[in-house]
C-alpha cells in the first residue's frame, strides 16, 4: 500500500525534528563537572560494607555437668575453640580491611557520580578508592580559592548546583585560570598525601632514593611524598574532559585549560622541600636523614595567587600557533602577550604561569546572565588600603555603616574544682557594607 505525499512529508518532518533534537542534546553545554565532587563528595556511594560484628566467644559449658575426669579435657577443648573463633574473627576483619570497593560496585559507583566524562569513569573504575582523594582535592581547591579571594570583588562564589562555579567557567578569564590551577593542584596534594599515609593500595612513599648517600654526608631516608604518582593520576583524571572535548587541535580554550591544569600541578612540584632529622649522641648531627615533603596547601594557594596577579593574557591565534609549535614540551615558551596598556611585548611563559584569553568582566555590578553577584552588601574595611578597603571593594559607590552589638565571654578564670567562670562582655562595633 503506497503512502500519500502528505504522509511522506509528515514522516520526513518527524525524522528531521528527531534528528535536530538528538543533535541539540549532543551539543548542549555540560551542566556539571568533576569539581562538583568537592561539594557533594562521593558518599554515600563510596562507603565500605559494614564491618563484621565484634567477637563474642561462645559460652563454655560448666564443669559440673561433666564427668570429674573430663574437666581438663573440656577446658583444653574450650580454649582450642576460643582460639579458633578468634582466628576466624581476625581473618574476617583482615578481609574487610582489604576489601575496599569490588569491581562490580565500582562500575555502579563511578557511573553514578555526577559530572564525569567517559575517560574519568574509566579511571574511577580502575582506581575506585582514589576517587575519595579526588573529592578531597576538589574541596581543598574550592576552599583555598575562597580563602585567597575572600577580600576581592570576585570572591570565588560557588553554586549549589552541579556546575559549582556557574558562568565563570564559561569565560576564559584569569579567574577561570586560577580555578583550574588550584583544583588540579588540590587533586595532586590529596592523592599524594593519601599515598604517604598508606590509605591507597596502588601507591606508597617514594622510595627511589631510599638509603642513597649524598655529597654532604647525609643520606636519603624517611617517607618522601610520592609526588610523581599524584601528578600522574591527576593528569589522567583532571585533564580528561579537556582531551575529550578537544576534537580539533586548534581549540584554544581547551589548550588554555590544559596549560593551567599543568601549572597547578607544577606549582606543588616547585614548592617541594627537603626535611631532615639529625641522629647522634646528645642531639648531635653526626648522621642526618632527609626526605622530600610537600608544602602545605595554603602555601600552594599563596603561590598560585601570585601567579594569578601576574597572569598573561594571550591572543587566541598566537596562543594556538605557539602551543602547536612547541607542543607544550619546552621549559620556556616565547609568546606574544597583551599587557594592560595594550602594548605588545615578548615575554617568557613558564610552565607554572597562568594564562587567559579573555579579560575579566566588571564584578562591581550584579549581572545574573554572566553569573556576577556584584559587591553590594559586602562587608568592607574602612581603614584598609588593600583590596578589602571600602574604596576598592565598593567600586566608588560608598558604604553604609551599622552599629552592631557584639556579645562574648571574657575574663575567664578557673575555680577549684572544677569550673571555668567567665564574665559577659558587650562591645559595639561599626560594620561597613557596600551600597
Amino acid at each position: 500500500m503506497s503512502r500519500s505525499p502528505s504522509d511522506r512529508i509528515a514522516g520526513n518532518l518527524k525524522r528531521t525534528l528527531a534528528a535536530s533534537l538528538l543533535f541539540f542534546l549532543l551539543l548542549r553545554p555540560v551542566t556539571s563537572n568533576w569539581m562538583h565532587l568537592g561539594l557533594s563528595g562521593t558518599s554515600p556511594s563510596l562507603t565500605l560494607p559494614p564491618p563484621p560484628p565484634p567477637f563474642q566467644p561462645k559460652p563454655p559449658s560448666t564443669l559440673s555437668d561433666q564427668a570429674p575426669n573430663a574437666g581438663l579435657v573440656t577446658l583444653t577443648a574450650g580454649l582450642s575453640d576460643l582460639q579458633q573463633q578468634m582466628d576466624q574473627q581476625q581473618q574476617q576483619q583482615q578481609s574487610h580491611s582489604n576489601q575496599m570497593v569490588t569491581q562490580g560496585s565500582a562500575r555502579a559507583i563511578c557511573a553514578a557520580l555526577p559530572g564525569l566524562v567517559s575517560r574519568q569513569i574509566q579511571v574511577c573504575q580502575a582506581h575506585p578508592n582514589t576517587i575519595q582523594s579526588v573529592s578531597d582535592g576538589a574541596r581543598k581547591g574550592i576552599q583555598q580559592c575562597q580563602h585567597q579571594f575572600r577580600n576581592e570583588r570576585w570572591n570565588c562564589t560557588t553554586k549549589d548546583d552541579q556546575n559549582v562555579f556557574g558562568a565563570t567557567l564559561e569565560r576564559g578569564s584569569r579567574e577561570t585560570a586560577f580555578i583550574y590551577a588550584v583544583t588540579s593542584a588540590g587533586v595532586v596534594h590529596a592523592v599524594t598525601q593519601a599515598c604517604s599515609l598508606g590509605n591507597l593500595t596502588e601507591c606508597s612513599c617514594d622510595m627511589e632514593r631510599q638509603g642513597l648517600p649524598a655529597p654532604d654526608g647525609w643520606k636519603w631516608g624517611g617517607c618522601s611524598d610520592n609526588i610523581r604518582y599524584g601528578i600522574q593520576f591527576a593528569r589522567q583524571f583532571v585533564d580528561a574532559p579537556e582531551k575529550a572535548i578537544q576534537k580539533k587541535p586548534k581549540n584554544v580554550r581547551n589548550l588554555m585549560n590544559l596549560h593551567n591544569n599543568e601549572a597547578g600541578r607544577k606549582a606543588i612540584a616547585t614548592l617541594m622541600r627537603m626535611q631532615c632529622r639529625c641522629h647522634g649522641v646528645s642531639g648531635s648531627c653526626e648522621l642526618k636523614t632527609c626526605w622530600r615533603t610537600m608544602p602545605t596547601f595554603a602555601q600552594v594557594g599563596d603561590y598560585l595567587k601570585q601567579k594569578y596577579e601576574n597572569a598573561v593574557q594571550m591572543k587566541p591565534t598566537k596562543f594556538v600557533r605557539t602551543m602547536m609549535q612547541e607542543k607544550m614540551s619546552s621549559k620556556e615558551l616565547k609568546i606574544q602577550s597583551v599587557s594592560s596598556s595594550k602594548t605588545k611585548r615578548q615575554a617568557p611563559l613558564g610552565k607554572t604561569d597562568l594564562i587567559h584569553i579573555h579579560k575579566s568582566p566588571n564584578y562591581c555590578v550584579e549581572d545574573p546572565k554572566k553569573g556576577i553577584l556584584g559587591t553590594s552588601g559586602r562587608v568592607c574595611n574602612k581603614n584598609s588600603t588593600g583590596s578589602d578597603s571600602c574604596d576598592l571593594l565598593c567600586c566608588g559607590r560608598g558604604y553604609n555603616t551599622q552599629v552592631v552589638r557584639h556579645v562574648e565571654r571574657c575574663f575567664c578564670r578557673f575555680v577549684w574544682c572544677c569550673q571555668v567562670k567567665c564574665k559577659t562582655c558587650v562591645t559595639m562595633l561599626d560594620v561597613h557594607t557596600c551600597k
